[in-house]
């Protein structure tokens, strides 16, 4: 196993890390909308689902991997409501490759984000 570590994205808020490659998969912790700075995104579902997938391609990258490479997504969204927006921004990051996929309400994400994302890729 080998914990993935990237200053592009967001450092850890607990104990946890950004990701773990192991043999030939990486498993991402979700994404909220953080800088890598570790500021919250301001604005709607969109920006800040932008946001969630600019970190994906960060820890991806520092994986070997890349979205081209992801065979999971696991979305968190705190209403279901803006589940069309979600997928419209999803949509821009995952246009000819489609990896399966969960999407799930929950009652509350940390830092209050409107999104998480985790991922599950293979390591080229």
């Amino acid at each position: 196993m080998k914990a993935v570590q990237t200053s592009n994205a967001p450092a850890a808020i607990g104990p946890y890390s950004q990701g773990i490659v192991v043999n030939n998969l990486f498993f991402s912790s979700g994404q909220i909308p953080l800088t890598a700075e570790g500021v919250m995104v301001e604005g709607d579902i969109k920006a800040q689902t932008h946001q969630v997938f600019k970190n994906l391609q960060a820890v991806l990258k520092e994986a070997g991997a890349s979205l081209e490479t992801v065979v999971k997504a696991t979305v968190f969204i705190k209403n279901m409501d803006d589940f069309a927006a979600v997928n419209e921004v999803y949509g821009q990051y995952f246009s000819t490759h489609k990896p399966a996929r969960s999407t799930v309400e929950v009652a509350r994400l940390p830092k209050d984000a409107l999104v998480e994302i985790e991922v599950i890729a293979l390591v080229k």
